[in-house]
């Protein structure tokens, strides 16, 4: 095995991903990402706890920049406002769009990753919430403000990876803002 090969955190999440999609999620093992990638299923769990992880692994390094930038926005930023600020710097750091589509992929083939993928969403929404509510937002504001960014999350995801406008993170997160200012012009102006 080449455990020594350079970075086998990287090998791993690639030949997961590939295996995956080849085989579909359920039907492969940890033992045989580990092989794959040339390491040891020992190595394996050094990286991951399972291997629903490798598909959500950037899950804390994503709301650490959302609630870094909401803490950081200026005090007179609306709420709203700060969160489409963060989620519009967190695309360029976190994602890339040809993992990011094969991703989802294997994620829509398999309910149970679904389940997890909103587990994460919540998490985030309650860490949006908690952060705005830490700069002086009130309930029922910080949580309407962070289920709403985590939707326009969503919505602008799936617009990225289909690249419908375009390709460009911000673009899709902007677009899908003013979607909603159409269907609710007067509590989203801006």
């Amino acid at each position: 095995m080449g455990r020594w090969l350079p970075d086998a955190h990287g090998r791993l999440a690639s030949a997961a991903l590939e295996l995956y999609s080849e085989r579909g999620f359920e039907q492969t093992t940890a033992l045989e990402i580990a092989e794959r990638a040339g390491v040891t299923e020992r190595t394996f769990f050094r990286y991951f706890a399972d291997k629903r992880e490798v598909l959500f692994q950037g899950s804390q390094e994503l709301q650490r920049i959302i609630l870094e930038t909401i803490a950081d926005a200026p005090d007179d930023m609306r709420p709203i406002d700060m969160v489409v600020a963060s989620l519009e710097k967190v695309g360029a750091q976190v994602f890339d769009r040809t993992h990011s589509i094969r991703r989802a992929a294997i994620i829509a083939a398999n309910p149970a990753l679904q389940e997890r993928e909103l587990l994460k969403f919540s998490t985030l929404s309650a860490a949006i919430a908690e952060a705005l509510r830490e700069r002086g937002v009130p309930d029922p504001s910080a949580t309407l403000a962070a289920e709403t960014g985590v939707t326009i999350f969503k919505i602008g995801f799936e617009s990225w990876i289909a690249g419908t406008p375009s390709d460009d993170w911000v673009e899709c997160i902007r677009e899908t803002v003013a979607q909603l200012r159409l269907v609710t012009p007067s509590a989203i102006s801006g």
